[in-house]
């Protein structure tokens, strides 16, 4: 490990990280790198989607209306314009979506899911909730599932909307 002296430069001396700290650290970059590809394979394998796409739907689905401004869908997809205005163009290709004018505010952009995109995205939901179960949640307990909702919360990684 570096001497704190080896790591000053303008900000003052380095806090490095103790053993349970590491222990910590180490535990949540795990499960940023480790549990995003455990959750879109299946998605990937059984319906030709990745969990960023799935993503896209199911918020969608979850709209009043089934509609979403694009700039809204971009954060709850936590994406940014550009990828997602290519994942709903695909999709518009595909018969999943439509984009129009916001009515009430037409520098806006609305996104819709179609009949056939909520009924891709029904059809992937039980495959995303397996995978999830699988993956994370069946292996905790209240007390730990409850942890990671405030750990997430304290975070401020997990927007008040998807709560």
């Amino acid at each position: 490990m570096p001497t704190t002296a080896d790591a000053e430069g303008g900000a003052g001396p380095v806090r490095w990280l103790d053993p349970a700290e590491k222990e910590a650290w180490t535990g949540l970059v795990s499960l940023v790198y480790l549990l995003p590809e455990r959750l879109e394979a299946p998605l990937q394998r059984e319906c030709g989607m990745s969990l960023f796409e799935y993503l896209v739907l199911s918020h969608v689905s979850e709209a009043p209306d089934r509609r979403l401004r694009m700039s809204e869908l971009a954060f709850l997809a936590n994406g940014s314009l550009s990828r997602l205005s290519n994942v709903v163009k695909r999709f518009e290709t595909r018969g999943w979506m439509e984009r129009s004018p916001d009515p009430v505010d037409g520098r806006y952009t609305i996104a819709a899911l179609t009949g056939d995109g909520y009924a891709a995205v029904v059809a992937a939901a039980p495959v995303h909730v397996r995978a999830v179960r699988e993956a994370a949640l069946d292996r905790l307990d209240a007390e730990d599932q409850a942890a990671l909702a405030r750990v997430a919360e304290k975070l401020r990684v997990r927007p008040v909307d998807l709560a």
